[in-house]
């Protein structure tokens, strides 16, 4: 039997084609369900006005007792919205007084003689539960319902069009004829956590293409929605090459270098943990400025300080010149696909190969609540993605200097990143001063020793070890050369 090829229509909604597997099914017949505000109507105009043209035209059949210019009103809003369409590619039918009515075959004739005169290829029908609901209250029984929705498909079929029911259902599950006959069945939804709001896509079904499984994150904006799709992995966790057999890269801190055992190794990705102030985003602008130097673009994803705010001229002077690329999102609630999105996308604009992320701690109070809850996970997501876009990582971690344990990150996740540089504080003759060591770095030698540093104009000096002091870690080292204390005496005034 010979296979029939279908044709995959591209939606014009950023993510979602990826989401779909390649795209809409070209004569399927779909639902977009879920509750009001979660975006159908939305949706489906974006989805219109992209496909739509004078060879296919659309029809818009409007259920609602509102009218169509009401509805039009709030989408020409969004930037697909194209009021050159109207009337030519695109056409709005009323059917509120069919609907009203409760009588189903009065509603399908209507449609038969809409289809008649203007031979769409692609009908929205919004919303399909009005005539649901005016079919219940009509005492219409439940397999009149059926009946019309097999009819309806049999006509759209009929007609090669491809079909869109929009309808507000709370819930997925129960016996429904339009879930059963239904080609497709996109459902959105919307969650609210701490004054959060999270809006989510699933494809439930997709006849004859593999779809993405699981909960897709999207956001409605000035240009209408995009869709954040899972950045496509390999492998959740890639075993590096043995470091001496892959290029290293400059640091951009003098001796550095040598304490990574001869740089940062092309690919990895790098931890730098310490308390605030010690200098992280100080040694990450410098990665960025060695790389502009060496001729590799760079790329910063920001959560700390605004671009406004940026205390740290040289990497203020290389954002403002376009060496670097900012990732720097003011959208709330945010999700971690989207913000891998953001990221990769300036990183392939640029062919960036250096990327900073500071800070995880930013990152994580960046992102909605309900995300929080597996930070974990999601920080393995975007190591992983990272990874695999094959660019080098330098990631920033804020830490309580607690001075009883050896901490490198608050989330136990020191194991997602192939080196780590802890910083500290110690007090010295009740001064304090700076010490880093590089703790680890995957399939290479490196330095043990814990050096001085200071922070000054010019950046980050690495200066010598303490030989004389032990207890560093402790955060009050004692000198090793320091005599005893002197024996107690008391006086006898017997």
């Amino acid at each position: 039997m010979t296979s029939v090829t279908i044709n995959r229509l591209a939606t014009g909604v950023p993510g979602l084609d990826d989401v779909l597997g390649g795209g809409l099914p070209e004569f399927s017949f779909n639902l977009i369900a879920g509750p009001p505000g979660s975006g159908k109507t939305t949706l489906a105009h974006q989805m219109m006005f992209a496909l739509a043209t004078p060879q296919r035209p659309a029809l818009y059949f409007t259920v609602l007792g509102e009218p169509p210019l009401k509805m039009l009103r709030y989408q020409q809003q969004f930037a697909f919205f194209d009021s050159a369409q109207i009337n030519q590619s695109v056409r709005f039918i009323n059917l509120s007084d069919e609907t009203s009515a409760g009588d189903l075959d009065r509603v399908l004739r209507r449609i038969v003689e809409a289809m008649e005169t203007h031979a769409p290829a692609l009908v929205f029908v919004d919303s399909f539960r009005s005539v649901v609901l005016a079919s219940d209250a009509a005492g219409n029984a439940h397999n009149q319902l059926q009946q019309f929705v097999q009819h309806l498909g049999m006509l759209m079929t009929s007609w090669q069009a491809t079909t869109f029911l929009i309808g507000e259902y709370f819930t997925e599950t129960g016996p429904n004829p339009i879930f059963t006959i239904a080609d497709g069945l996109i459902w959105l939804r919307q969650s609210v956590e701490r004054n959060s709001m999270v809006r989510k896509m699933e494809i439930m079904k997709m006849r004859g293409q593999p779809t993405l499984p699981g909960l897709h994150t999207f956001r409605i904006g000035a240009a209408g929605i995009q869709v954040f799709p899972p950045a496509r992995v390999s492998s959740p966790l890639r075993e590096p090459k043995p470091a001496q057999s892959v290029a290293r890269l400059h640091m951009g801190v003098p001796r550095l270098d040598d304490m990574l055992g001869g740089g940062l190794p092309r690919g990895y990705s790098l931890l730098v943990a310490g308390p605030s102030g010690s200098g992280k985003s100080i040694l990450a602008a410098a990665f960025l400025a060695e790389g502009v130097r060496s001729g590799e673009a760079g790329v910063i994803a920001v959560f700390e300080q605004r671009p406004d705010h940026l205390r740290n001229r040289r990497l203020a002077e290389l954002i403002a010149a376009d060496q670097v690329g900012l990732v720097d999102t003011r959208a709330p609630d945010l999700s971690i696909d989207e913000i891998v999105l953001l990221i990769l996308d300036e990183v392939r604009r640029r062919k960036a190969t250096r990327v900073v992320v500071d800070s995880l701690s930013g990152f994580e109070l960046a992102l909605a609540p309900t995300f929080r809850h597996d930070f974990r996970e999601n920080l393995s997501r975007m190591a992983a993605a990272l990874a695999a876009a094959g660019v080098t990582v330098l990631m920033t971690s804020e830490l309580e200097d607690r001075y009883t344990d050896l901490r490198f990150s608050p989330y136990g996740t020191a194991f997602l990143t192939d080196a780590i540089i802890v910083q500290r504080y110690i007090e010295v003759e009740s001064r304090l001063r700076r010490v880093m060591a590089v703790v680890k770095v995957r399939a290479s030698g490196h330095s043990d020793e814990l050096r001085e540093y200071a922070i000054d104009e010019g950046g980050i000096r690495i200066g010598e070890t303490l030989p004389d002091q032990e207890g560093l870690l402790g955060g009050r080292p004692t000198s090793r050369h320091a005599p005893g204390p002197k024996p107690a005496t008391s006086d006898d005034d017997g």
